[in-house]
């Protein structure tokens, strides 16, 4: 399985914000129920992604709710992402490595076409093995492939 199969589900957890913006925006997006802020250039190219800690730890270094520090404060430089052409095994892998709950998923001109969230992947590969389980089952009984 491969990360365009679940590439419905990462479109619908992205949710992007300019560079410009400022982490009140930031923090009101988050609100909002997105996970992860994947921060875009004019080129809406991935410049950074931003969480929920995030916004915590550098709000806490500024005025709190009056903070109009910009999203390139407390974003994550070249954040790990993903193409859509890798196994879900090694994304799995890759986020587990680095203690990742979601990760963009980007084209090849490094715009964002969704995140991933570490649940989806779990539940993917865990459907794949039941499914390869059955098979095995019905071969070693005799009844064949179905």
């Amino acid at each position: 399985m491969l990360v365009r199969d679940l590439l419905t589900h990462a479109r619908a957890r992205l949710c992007c914000i300019g560079l410009s913006s400022t982490l009140v925006q930031a923090a009101r997006l988050l609100d909002d129920g997105c996970n992860m802020l994947v921060v875009c250039d004019e080129g809406e190219r991935i410049a950074g992604v931003l969480t929920k800690t995030d916004i915590v730890r550098q709000t806490g270094r500024c005025a709190g709710a009056s903070c109009t520090a910009p999203v390139t404060e407390a974003m994550t430089r070249d954040p790990i992402a993903v193409e859509t052409t890798e196994p879900l095994q090694g994304v799995w892998n890759l986020m587990k490595i680095n203690g990742l709950k979601n990760i963009p998923v980007l084209d090849a001109e490094r715009k964002p076409l969704g995140v991933l969230n570490a649940s989806d992947i779990l539940q993917s590969l865990l459907q794949e093995v039941r499914q390869e389980e059955g098979l095995l089952y019905d071969y070693v009984m005799g009844i064949g492939y179905r």
